[in-house]
């Protein structure tokens, strides 16, 4: 249990320091994007914001609801990528924690403060500072509209085809261990228990 505890914590640290670090970049990368574009480019960047949340919120599902014996065998036949679906199902606690909260919240806040600003390139470049009041909560009924919808049908499509993605996934991790040297999942094989025999008794004769 203390294990357990000990782990979970410092699990928490370091995922609040990564979703600080990543919250800080995003925000940086589409303000550099978002600078100088039309508001019909921003509308593009914002749906791109919000479609990277709906797909890791579909990896982070299809990682919970994917089951582990049928790729037990594969990774026997020493099949690419089968091993690492294994480890994504094992630590898929971490995996839905990174790709749900922390990209999704992520995603969900940048793509927020990245309508805001279409809002007012709009507003800028029609001169219509007078419906400023309207659009902004027409801006934010849109992104929210797309975000559920989306994640709604990507949770179907993840429950209903979780292996499949899991295992496409793996290939990636595999393609990352083999040629570029990154490995993110250590799986280890499970040692099964020698059972003891008991000593053979003698048939008894009385």
């Amino acid at each position: 249990m203390r294990e357990i505890v000990r782990q979970s914590l410092r699990w928490a640290a370091l995922i609040s320091v990564v979703t600080a670090m990543l919250s800080v970049f995003f925000s940086m990368v589409s303000a550099a994007f978002l600078r100088g574009l039309p508001w019909q480019g921003g509308m593009l960047v914002v749906l791109l914001i919000v479609l990277v949340g709906v797909f890791f919120d579909m990896l982070g599902i299809a990682a919970t609801a994917a089951r582990e014996p049928p790729f037990h065998a594969m990774a026997a036949h020493k099949v690419p990528g089968a091993r690492h679906a294994i480890g994504i199902i094992r630590r898929a606690d971490q995996f839905a924690n990174f790709c749900n909260d922390v990209i999704g919240d992520i995603s969900g806040i940048v793509s927020g403060a990245a309508g805001f600003a279409v809002v007012a390139a709009l507003v800028f470049t029609m001169d219509i500072p007078e419906s400023r009041w309207f659009l902004e909560p027409l801006m934010v009924g849109i992104i929210s509209a797309l975000t559920v919808g989306g994640k709604a049908l990507g949770k179907t499509l993840s429950i209903r085809y979780s292996n499949e993605i899991v295992f496409r996934l793996g290939k990636v991790f595999y393609i990352l261990e083999k040629r570029f040297y990154i490995r993110l999942f250590e799986v280890k094989t499970r040692k099964k228990r020698k059972r003891k025999r008991g000593v053979l008794r003698a048939p008894r004769t009385d």
